[in-house]
This record gives C-alpha cells, structure tokens and sequence, in this order.
C-alpha cells in the first residue's frame, strides 16, 4: 500500500524550534497541505494532535469526504527548554552535540532521537492500508528510520520545507520494508 507523510504547511513561529507548542497553521499553510492531498489515492487521514497538522488534515478530510483520525504519537520531538528558540540563539556547542548524536544530546528537557523513533514506529505499525499523514519534518524523518533504516544524518539530510510529501510504497508484514517512491518539496 502507499503511505503518503505531508509535512503541516507553514505556521506560526516559522523558524523557530516549535515541537510540541501548538502553533496556529496559516492559512496559506492550510492551503497548500490541501492543495497536496486533494487527489492523493488514499482511504483514510491520520494526523498529529496539534494544530499546525490537524486543521488541515481537518480541511483534506472534509473536501475528500474521509475519515480523519488524530494521533498524538505523529508529534514532532519534543524540543524541551529549546522549544520556541531560533535554532541560531542556542549556544553552537549544544546544538551542535544534538544535531551530531541526538541520543546522547537531546534538548534539555526533551526528547531523544530514539524516543520519537520508537513512538512513531508503534503509530505506523497501526497503519495497514492506504493512507495519508499531516505530521512535523521529525516525525516523517523517523517514519524514514523505522520503514528505511536511515539514521538521524540521513533523515536530516532530506529537505522538508512546508507541505513537502513523502510517498512510500509499504508492504506490510512482521518485518515492514518499504520504497521511496516520490519525494516532492516545492509548493504545490
């Protein structure tokens, strides 16, 4: 079956390490997640709790006439006491220990890489047909570990600018292997 993971169009606080704040979406952040998912062959929408992803997974149900479930494991990583920070205020030393070994270094008072790793492949071992995902850039980039086996250098170095889509062709089973299918980042 495919799996389509749609980043959450631009927000509020654009910029800045928002992670588990709940940051209103644009309207024009709606708009091109809508754009992005009106003809997507799929029979249901999941969504992140927060608002930046569910309003429009709220919007693509409603114009396709789908169901739409939410589920708080497709949050983005919980940036803890950097939540809300330009990555740029944050001193070099520490953000750079994270963005080298996000286990070792995650956020103060935050989560680590493999805590999102591991709830984000329980969600997905949920998933058994086709479907449509509105999440945050971390979560599509552990959906990538857990279905791809790429480590965090490897997500991280897949650009997912706002409304950008993964597609994923994955063939279910006790051990889940799947294929990159399409990748599209510019707007819609």
């Amino acid at each position: 079956f495919l799996l389509h993971l749609l980043r959450h169009g631009e927000a509020e606080g654009a910029g800045t390490l928002t992670g588990h704040r709940d940051a209103a979406p644009l309207p024009e952040g709606v708009a091109a997640c809508l754009a992005r998912g009106l003809d997507l062959p799929v029979q249901r929408i999941v969504s992140s709790d927060l608002q930046r992803a569910r309003r429009p997974a709220e919007a693509v149900g409603a114009a396709r006439g789908l169901p739409h479930r939410v589920d708080p494991r497709w949050r983005e990583l919980d940036f803890g006491d950097w939540e809300g920070r330009d990555p740029a205020t944050i001193p070099a030393d520490a953000i750079g220990a994270f963005w080298t070994d996000p286990d070792a270094a995650p956020p103060p008072g935050g989560e680590s890489w493999s805590a999102l790793c591991a709830r984000i492949g329980a969600a997905l071992e949920e998933i058994d047909g086709p479907t449509l995902v509105i999440t945050h850039a971390g979560a599509i980039r552990a959906a990538l570990h857990h279905l791809l086996g790429f480590d965090h250098r490897q997500g991280w170095a897949v650009a997912l600018p706002h409304a950008a889509l993964v597609t994923l062709r994955v063939w279910p089973g006790e051990a889940r292997s799947a294929q990159l299918v399409a990748l599209l980042g510019d707007s819609p």
